[in-house]
């Protein structure tokens, strides 16, 4: 299984001008490593939209590369979004799932079938150009820069460490982070977009 921050940090490099959006649990180490905050969107809160809203995105901007780290509790949550986005053929879109295998930020419930459920096997039947599964940090390491020049839409799978949080949220320590209309404003200038 991968760690999110081995994960992030082999990304980084190849990440070029892209605008990334991140979710779930494992979301919140990108901070970290980005390197280019005005073109990362924050769709906190967006449990099960954020899918639907990238491809939005990624169909909206044509001439920039959209790339999403989903959750599998966020996708299972409007699964048909797959077949949506195969069928809208996003050539920008890179669709990165981060898979736990179990509900982390609600206190680590499993996900039905998780051990059983091929993501990338669900997206390459629905259209995608092409699907790929990860379970370790080498071979992702080794391949995402040549999965970052494909045409899309591409998608990723990965087996990720679960981060089970247990606390309260009003108890859990709050990172700074910019409001998502913050980073939409950000990324509207970055882009020259008015």
């Amino acid at each position: 299984m991968i760690q999110a921050d081995d994960m992030f940090k082999a990304f980084e490099p190849h990440r070029e001008d892209a605008v990334v959006i991140v979710t779930g649990t494992g979301g919140k180490h990108w901070a970290d490593y980005t390197t280019k905050q005005n073109r990362d969107l924050n769709m906190g809160g967006a449990m099960g939209h954020t899918t639907s809203a990238a491809l939005g995105l990624a169909l909206g901007l044509p001439d920039e590369k959209v790339v999403l780290f989903d959750s599998e509790g966020a996708l299972l949550m409007n699964l048909g979004i797959i077949a949506t986005i195969a069928g809208q053929k996003p050539k920008n879109f890179l669709h990165l799932l981060m898979d736990n295998e179990c509900y982390a930020t609600t206190g680590g419930q499993p996900v039905p079938n998780s051990q059983d459920i091929n993501y990338a096997g669900m997206a390459k039947e629905a259209g995608y150009t092409a699907a790929y599964s990860f379970d370790n940090i080498e071979d992702f390491t080794t391949n995402i820069g040549n999965i970052m020049k494909e045409e899309g839409p591409v998608f990723v799978a990965m087996k990720m460490v679960p981060e089970v949080e247990n606390e309260p949220i009003g108890n859990r320590p709050r990172r700074v982070t910019r409001s998502r209309a913050e980073t939409i404003t950000a990324l509207r200038s970055e882009l020259g977009i008015s």
